[in-house]
């Protein structure tokens, strides 16, 4: 699966935990976190704690693999992924 936001990245958290059944109390609890930290990741919140959202995957027995796309690239799978930068910039431009 790929992935490349925040909303994603949480519909997958939430999948898992809800294809093994966790609620989110129970895993929050397995985290250390709290149950509102956890909704907030599954709602796609762009500001949870990296080490904290690692701690779910882990506990959801999930891994993060980070890959360049080269590859796929090269086959024409896959486009490139944003420029982080551009998009802070023009972010930053529409709101001025």
């Amino acid at each position: 699966m790929n992935v490349s936001t925040a909303t994603q990245l949480g519909a997958a958290i939430k999948d898992r935990r809800r294809r093994l059944k966790i609620t989110q109390q129970d895993l929050a609890t397995r985290v250390g976190t709290t149950r509102r930290w956890l909704l907030a990741v599954e709602n796609g919140h762009p500001r949870a704690e990296v080490g904290l959202v690692l701690k779910t995957l882990a506990a959801l027995g999930l891994r993060l693999v980070l890959d360049d796309g080269s590859a796929a690239r090269v086959a024409g799978d896959v486009p490139a992924p944003p420029d982080i930068d551009a998009v802070i910039h023009n972010t930053r431009t529409r709101t001025q």
